[in-house]
């Protein structure tokens, strides 16, 4: 069995993608960034799109769908989405080659296992992934106010995982944002501070996790290096990657 292939294509509330795959065949999931975008950044990292088999749409956000029905086309795949989530898209934005999931019931999609699971965040109906390739489970957990046991239960399944590490609190709250959107990024259905994904990461984190990606941080209230000094005492234990709001990852093999 080859081996699975992981890496961020961008991440970040300006887009988010990522891919994951092996030697014949893989899936990406979200599609934050327009279609030309997200084609360029595979051929840079030299991935050949014939591999890619469908998009996953975690929930109706631009950050996190607005290419989905472009790239959609051009491949030539069908777009996994909830119905709701689908028909919280803009009309303009919604693919046409769809195929319908619920969350928290898997699937297979070729020669991968989807285990898409609910999550708290302000969307339509917001869902995560963890995706198994024979004994390997990757997990893409972004956009969570708050963790949830959908969050901790598949978390402590991964082997890698790409995790949101959105803000810094003291940034959030002394910087630019107006109050009511501070709260809403710091609510129960916002995203996860540095120190709310290390409180998971620390505590529920499985005896086969390798490598914790520091996922869709951002460029308003967060630095790369402060979410990575958070994470600095987990380096005995773990694999810590920053991923970036402005260039793919390198690929890792698990």
């Amino acid at each position: 069995m080859s081996k699975l292939e992981v890496c961020a294509l961008a991440s970040g509330s300006n887009g988010n993608c990522y891919y994951i795959g092996n030697e014949s065949e893989a899936l990406l999931v979200d599609v934050g960034l327009s279609a030309r975008q997200l084609q360029l950044r595979l051929q840079s990292m030299g991935i050949e799109e014939q591999k890619i088999k469908a998009l996953l749409v975690t929930h109706e956000h631009c950050d996190h769908a607005r290419g989905a029905r472009v790239l959609s086309k051009r491949l030539q795949v069908p777009v996994y989405i909830t119905k709701k989530t689908f028909l919280a898209l803009s009309k303009a934005n919604r693919p046409d080659n769809v195929v319908w999931f619920e969350p928290n019931q898997s699937f297979q999609l070729g020669e991968f296992d989807v285990h898409p699971f609910s999550k708290q965040h302000d969307a339509a109906d917001a869902c995560s992934f963890r995706v198994s390739y024979g004994d390997k489970h990757v997990g893409v957990m972004t956009d969570i106010g708050e963790v949830c046991e959908h969050v901790k239960s598949h978390f402590s399944e991964c082997h890698a995982v790409f995790l949101e590490s959105n803000y810094d609190d003291d940034m959030l709250m002394n910087g630019p944002y107006p109050f009511y959107l501070k709260q809403r990024v710091s609510s129960s259905i916002g995203h996860l501070s540095n120190t709310q994904a290390f409180s998971l990461a620390s505590e529920f984190a499985g005896e086969n996790l390798g490598t914790i990606f520091l996922s869709h941080i951002s460029g308003e209230n967060n630095k790369p290096e402060i979410a990575e000094a958070v994470f600095h005492p987990l380096r005995d234990r773990f694999r810590v990657e920053l991923t970036s709001r402005s260039k793919s990852t390198d690929i890792f093999r698990l």
